[in-house]
C-alpha cells in the first residue's frame, strides 16, 4: 500500500511540474502593437522598475526580448536625463 501512495505522490508532483511549464506571459507591447518606446514617458517605465529601481526581468513582466531590450535602453536613457531617479527612497 505505501508504494502506491508514493507513486501517487510522484505523480501529482510531475503534473504540478507540467503545468507550471506552460503558463506563459504574453507581451503586453506586442499585443497593443507598439513599435517604439519613448524615454519621456516615465509612468510606463515605471511599470517596469522596481521599488528599489532595478529594472524588473523579462521572465516575469513577460515582455518579449525585443521589447525589453527597448524598454531597458528607454530606462537607462531616461535615468540619464534625469527623468527617472537611478534609486527610489
Amino acid at each position: 500500500m505505501p508504494d502506491k501512495k508514493n507513486k501517487a505522490r510522484k505523480a501529482n508532483k510531475n503534473m504540478a511540474k507540467v503545468e507550471d511549464k506552460k503558463k506563459h506571459k504574453n507581451c503586453s507591447l506586442c499585443a497593443d502593437k507598439i513599435e517604439s518606446i519613448d524615454y519621456k514617458d516615465a509612468s510606463k517605465l515605471r511599470r517596469y522598475l522596481t521599488e528599489a529601481g532595478k529594472i524588473i526581468p523579462r521572465r516575469i513582466t513577460g515582455n518579449c526580448a525585443k521589447h525589453q531590450r527597448m524598454i531597458a535602453k528607454a530606462i537607462k536613457q531616461a535615468r540619464e536625463a534625469a527623468i527617472i531617479s537611478y534609486v527610489f527612497d
